[in-house]
């Protein structure tokens, strides 16, 4: 995909939440530009979106920030076993020190899956600060499909090639699966949920989901629609919990419509 912007990327580490995460700056040609700051899934990293943050980037004429958690990627291992509560914390602490590091004072947050939870969860504990939020397959509450399929994941790292694969993309390839799939399959995480805090975001938000993603049904962007004032839906067909991957041309234009009717609006 190309556009009328060149994007330079550039990588660095950042102390943030008491570890070192990598990081990666995809700075636009024309500044000054709004910065997309991209949240990655539950087994992402900053390798594993691939080429789509550029392509965004291009796209719309924004700068980018990419970042692997603690525990993913390049960045830190984890320390201690996740809590139930560690995307309010990441929310909370972690990424408003990034954001800090990198003077971003009015982010576009862009979430996918766990990342997609993290965006909802800042925007709603600092109401003022985003610009705009897009989340890809968020979770706002635990359901049972998501459980099945993070079960049959766990097979398929144990018994597959799954860990082969993620091996590329993560230095501590067992701290980055057991992490994520660990806290997800405890009992005590069933109850999870962020659907009251969703009340009192006050920036736009854009719900992406595809129709046959296995890890979340349609409620998890309803339910953002009906709890935020200012949230658009995108249904997406042929495509599963990535949309970004799965049809990113779909992705791209949703977003640039998005952000272009806010335009049109202030």
């Amino acid at each position: 995909m190309t556009g009328k912007f060149d994007i330079q990327q550039t990588f660095r580490t950042v102390l943030a939440g008491g570890s070192e995460l990598e990081c990666a700056w995809l700075a636009c040609a024309e500044s000054p530009c709004p910065t997309i700051v991209f949240l990655h899934e539950g087994l992402g990293s900053v390798a594993m979106w691939r080429e789509f943050p550029a392509q965004l980037c291009v796209a719309l004429g924004c700068n980018g920030l990419v970042y692997s958690r603690q525990g993913y990627g390049r960045s830190a291992p984890l320390a201690a076993p996740r809590r139930v509560d560690f995307m309010h914390r990441e929310a909370a602490l972690v990424l408003p020190a990034v954001l800090e590091a990198f003077r971003i004072d009015e982010p576009i947050l862009f979430g996918h899956s766990d990342g997609g939870s993290i965006a909802l969860l800042y925007s709603a504990f600092h109401p003022a600060r985003p610009r705009a939020c897009v989340v890809m397959a968020p979770h706002i509450l635990v359901e049972e499909v998501s459980i099945t399929s993070i079960a049959k994941a766990r097979c398929a790292y144990e018994e597959g090639d799954l860990k082969e694969r993620l091996a590329r993309y993560h230095d501590d390839v067992d701290g980055a699966f057991y992490g994520w799939n660990d806290i997800w399959l405890d009992p005590a995480f069933r109850t999870w949920t962020i659907e009251t805090l969703l009340e009192a975001i006050q920036a736009p938000v854009l719900a992406i989901q595809g129709e046959d993603d296995v890890y979340g049904t349609m409620e998890q962007i309803e339910g953002i629609a009906r709890r935020v004032r200012r949230a658009s839906l995108v249904k997406i067909a042929q495509c599963g919990h990535s949309p970004h991957r799965d049809q990113p041309r779909m992705t791209i234009e949703a977003v640039r419509q998005f952000l272009e009717a806010l335009a049109d609006t202030t």
